[in-house]
């Protein structure tokens, strides 16, 4: 766990060996948190679980400006990574459906229906980012939890805080997005 952290941090300073150097300690672990991600996506998704973990750790090691905690803190920003980019995917289906420069065809042209879920997703990310502006801690729950597929026991200890406390603030957290989804 600490290698991890080592490299984190050598990454920061500047080391691109260390880039390579933490791939395969991390790979299994980004890949069940993709995984994670991917039974939440639309049941006709176009990326893979791998296409995710690949971007999402690009992603991460180009970003300079972290300073890396501990190997909990950057599974935590790798799955918000992963929120983001099934997010903007999602976005960018959501407006070639709408139109997006392509030829508009009747719908009695169309001979099938296919059923996406790309509008969960984006009500999920719209409850979230609201949820960011009334309280960012239990944003990171839902990320963790929801997006992360974290034990409670694990986000407890991303947030330093008893796992009494975590469960609790995860009902709130809960209702909240419940009431905020259904409205």
């Amino acid at each position: 766990m600490s290698d991890i952290t080592e490299l984190l941090e050598r990454i920061r300073a500047g080391d691109e060996q260390a880039r390579h150097d933490l791939a395969p300690l991390v790979y299994s672990e980004l890949k069940k948190l993709a995984q994670a991600h991917m039974r939440r996506e639309r049941s006709a998704h176009t990326v893979q679980a791998t296409e995710l973990v690949n971007d999402a750790f690009m992603r991460l090691v180009k970003q300079a400006s972290v300073d890396w905690e501990d190997r909990s803190h950057f599974y935590g920003i790798a799955s918000n990574v992963m929120r983001q980019i099934l997010v903007d995917r999602a976005r960018s289906r959501n407006r070639l459906k709408r139109g997006g420069g392509a030829l508009h065809v009747s719908i009695d042209d169309v001979v099938t229906v296919s059923v996406e879920r790309d509008e969960d997703i984006l009500a999920v990310e719209e409850a979230l980012s609201a949820l960011e502006v009334v309280d960012p801690r239990q944003a990171s729950i839902v990320t963790m939890r929801f997006y992360g597929g974290m034990s409670m026991q694990e986000v407890a200890k991303a947030l330093g805080v008893s796992k009494r406390t975590a469960d609790r603030e995860w009902a709130m957290t809960r209702a909240w997005m419940r009431r905020a989804l259904s409205g």
